[in-house]
């Protein structure tokens, strides 16, 4: 594969970014990402009861809330370093193929684009960084606005989110028809960067960046922002909403989740040796003491 950065962003068949090479893994693509239902199962019920808190209380009122709260950017000073280190003490409550601090999973995700394209430092840090927003959950976000899939509020939900069947229910956005038609409150070909998601680590992330002025390429900005869009990214929901452009957004994306998903595993980079060459790129492209 080559990632060609200047005047074509992504020269790729995306259909090579879905199966990952056998490398990448330590148990078969199929297993990843399960979702069945299994109540004598303490992490896929943990998982589950995580999703339906999120699909019960996520509607465009508390999106709305959320954006009002955090984006003053006045809860805390920190350098991205801090930020990171704190991730030692997070566990994702709705990851079903981890239960590593989040701090290995960036490490992990991080080692792997380095690998595969060595010449590009800004996807290495994007790797690294790409959950950093889930330190709302130690500022008073409760997991479920933190983590997990995202998915468009104010409009008709999807028929691929996670859970889709039972975990909406009593969420009152699914009975108010300004919100519950297939376009609901948007138009159509609206574009990516104009709908409403799911509050959670990725829209924090991405505006704590643009805050902050961070010098990552819109490539990254955007990786960040939607990585965990899955039913637009990996399932093909929203495609009514979507502008032309997009489609780009969505092959960084797969390229992406190469590193994000696939590289979840039980071997632990050794985050001491790594610290330098990431604290170089931390100085290049989001120095110093960030507001969040």
């Amino acid at each position: 594969m080559k990632l060609i950065v200047e005047e074509n962003p992504l020269v790729i068949d995306p259909s090579e970014l879905l199966r990952p090479e056998a490398e990448f893994t330590e148990k078969s693509v199929s297993k990843f990402r399960d979702y069945t239902i299994d109540e004598n199962d303490p992490l896929k019920e943990m998982v589950r009861k995580t999703y339906r808190q999120m699909h019960l209380n996520q509607t465009v009122d508390f999106v709305k809330q959320c954006h009002k709260r955090w984006m003053n950017f006045d809860h805390l000073k920190m350098t991205t370093r801090e930020a990171l280190e704190k991730l030692n003490d997070l566990i994702d409550e709705s990851d079903p193929d981890t239960s590593l601090p989040n701090i290995v999973h960036a490490f992990q995700t991080a080692e792997r684009a380095r690998e595969e394209f060595p010449e590009h430092d800004w996807l290495h840090l994007t790797g690294l960084i790409h959950d950093l927003g889930k330190i709302m959950a130690f500022y008073g976000e409760p997991q479920w606005a933190v983590v997990g899939d995202t998915f468009v509020v104010g409009c008709r939900w999807s028929d691929n989110i996670v859970y889709r069947d039972e975990s909406f229910i009593g969420n009152p956005d699914g009975i108010n028809p300004k919100y519950n038609t297939k376009y609901g409150m948007y138009k159509p070909n609206i574009g990516l960067e104009n709908l409403m998601l799911s509050w959670g680590h990725d829209e924090y992330m991405y505006q704590v960046l643009k805050h902050n002025k961070s010098t990552l390429p819109e490539q990254a900005l955007n990786i960040i922002r939607f990585h965990s869009f899955y039913p637009w990214h990996s399932s093909g929901d929203y495609e009514y909403l979507m502008k032309p452009k997009d489609e780009e957004t969505k092959k960084w994306i797969l390229t992406f989740n190469r590193y994000d998903l696939y590289t979840k595993s039980t071997k632990i980079p050794d985050i001491d040796e790594l610290w330098p060459y990431y604290q170089s790129l931390i100085d290049k492209y989001m120095p110093g003491v960030l507001d969040w």
